[in-house]
Order: C-alpha cells, then sequence, then structure tokens
C-alpha cells in the first residue's frame, strides 16, 4: 500500500499533503452530510438510524484526518497546521478552507 507510505523521500511531502487534502474532503463531506442530512432525519421525521451511520463514518474519518496532519508535523508542515486544521475539522466546511491554506504553502516548514 504505498499510498500510507509517510516517509519524506522525493515528493513525499506532496503525497502527505494529498493525503491529507483527500482526508480533510471526505471528513468535511461527511460532517455536511451529518448535519444537513442525518440530523433532520432525526429530529424531523424521528429515524435515527442516519445519525448512527454516518455519525460513526464521520467520527472514524474525523480521527483519521487528525492523525494524518499529527504525522505531517515537523516533517512537511508546521506544528500551528495541526492546530489550524483541528480546529477547521470541527466547524462546517473547515477542512475545505483549511486544505486551500495547506496548498499555499502557509504551513511549509523553512
Amino acid at each position: 500500500m504505498p499510498v500510507l507510505w509517510f516517509k519524506p523521500t522525493d515528493g513525499g511531502g506532496l503525497k502527505m499533503k494529498r493525503i491529507a487534502a483527500i482526508l480533510g474532503y471526505l471528513e468535511g463531506l461527511s460532517f455536511l452530510i451529518l448535519l444537513g442530512y442525518a440530523m433532520p432525519m432525526k429530529y424531523l421525521f424521528d429515524d435515527p438510524a442516519p445519525v448512527s451511520l454516518f455519525g460513526a463514518v464521520h467520527g472514524f474519518l474525523f480521527v483519521i484526518y487528525v492523525a494524518a496532519l499529527f504525522f505531517g508535523v515537523g516533517k512537511h508542515w508546521t506544528s500551528r497546521a495541526l492546530i489550524h486544521g483541528f480546529a477547521a475539522a470541527v466547524l462546517p466546511a473547515g477542512p475545505f478552507i483549511f486544505n486551500n491554506r495547506l496548498d499555499s504553502g502557509e504551513y511549509e516548514l523553512q
């Protein structure tokens, strides 16, 4: 599974950024689905099943996303990226904004 190789070799920083971007996109999308679809189904239509499903998916993706940010600290970006990425992950659509900032090079190691 070469996509999970975290060793910072040639192009390793780009690979780690891509992993973080994909996980951020999936985590943000799962959060929006949880808030926009599953929660209304639970509270308006008395159907808690979608919350159980999307809540578990979102929780798993959240943990994996924060772990990917943690693994990139000191190798590919600064510790400030971890703090901002975690804060972005708890806000709806936050990972989408954070990914743009990560791609801009704001958190690159000097």
